[in-house]
This record gives C-alpha cells, sequence and structure tokens, in this order.
C-alpha cells in the first residue's frame, strides 16, 4: 500500500530546469516535499526519497496524510 502511495504521489510531482541547469521538483499538497540536484534522474530520485521519509516522519507523529490516488495512509491508534 505504501509502494502504491508513493507513486500516486509522484504522479502528482512537478520539475523545473533552473537556470544553474539544476533541477527542482516538488509535490503539490505535501508541504516540504522538494528537492534540487544536478539531473532530472537525480531530483526524481531525491524526491522520491524525500517523499518517503515524509511519510515515515507524518506517520510517527499521528499527522493526517492526504489521500491521493484513492489511497490513505490513515493510522488508526488503539486504546
Amino acid at each position: 500500500m505504501i509502494t502504491e502511495y508513493i507513486r500516486e504521489a509522484m504522479k502528482l510531482a512537478s520539475y523545473e530546469k533552473l537556470d544553474d541547469g539544476t533541477y527542482y521538483g516538488e509535490i503539490p499538497g505535501f508541504q516540504g516535499v522538494y528537492t534540487n540536484d544536478a539531473s532530472f534522474e537525480a531530483c526524481r530520485d531525491e524526491l522520491m526519497s524525500t517523499l518517503e521519509d515524509w511519510i515515515v516522519f507524518s506517520i510517527s507523529k499521528h499527522h493526517d496524510l492526504p489521500v491521493i490516488g484513492g489511497i490513505s495512509l490513515a493510522v488508526k491508534l488503539m486504546d
């Protein structure tokens, strides 16, 4: 389920080639998930890694995650 969530989120990613020749990538709706790298491939890979870290951090802090492609990673706390 997490892999599918990441795939769906990465479909929302946007990339831009900057004036210095590097690439900037971000995923709208995922605050703080952005990266800048020397090549498009490196930017995409780093963006995915940043997203994974963001998901783990958000879950550990019990933050709500956006529903992406009908996939929810909501964590239910047990009594």
